[in-house]
């Protein structure tokens, strides 16, 4: 795995194996000095988290997103407005909370974090083998039990 501060790389979208890309973006040297949040290097997966009630889905809504293969609609309360909420799949469900695995990166990944906590959308997973997003909204969170990406 490699690293590139050019966000028009072509190893960005290149996939190994195992999951990851060829390469992860950074920022570059001097802009990963500036932190306004600690190094930390470890995360954990927690999947994704419910802001609301589930339900079953209406027979209407059956019909419309069969070919989706959702099962279940979250709804959000009146303070996530203007967002009502999330549809799920069976998938999605089957990760809450499951994983719990602890992934490390390296540094300049992690610097990067440090300095710009937005600067990504998503993080890797290596039990899973795939990439989740991060954020408020995120399925990860770092060791001391704050959102990655935040």
């Amino acid at each position: 795995m490699g690293l590139t501060t050019d966000q028009h790389d072509g190893c960005l979208h290149e996939i190994l194996p195992n999951g990851q890309q060829q390469c992860y973006l950074i920022l570059p040297d001097g802009e990963r000095k500036n932190l306004v949040r600690p190094v930390r290097k470890s995360y954990q997966h927690v999947g994704p988290a419910f802001f609301g009630e589930l339900r079953s889905l209406t027979p209407e809504e059956k019909e419309r997103y069969s070919n989706v293969g959702y099962v279940k609609f979250e709804a959000y309360g009146p303070e996530r407005a203007p967002v009502i909420g999330r549809f799920w799949t069976q998938a999605d469900l089957d990760r809450v909370g499951r994983c719990g695995a602890v992934t490390t990166m390296g540094a300049a990944i992690a610097e990067t974090y440090a300095a710009q906590p937005d600067f990504y959308t998503g993080t890797f997973c290596v039990a899973c083998g795939k990439h989740y997003p991060v954020g408020a909204e995120g399925e990860f969170v770092w060791l001391d039990g704050s959102k990655v990406g935040t």
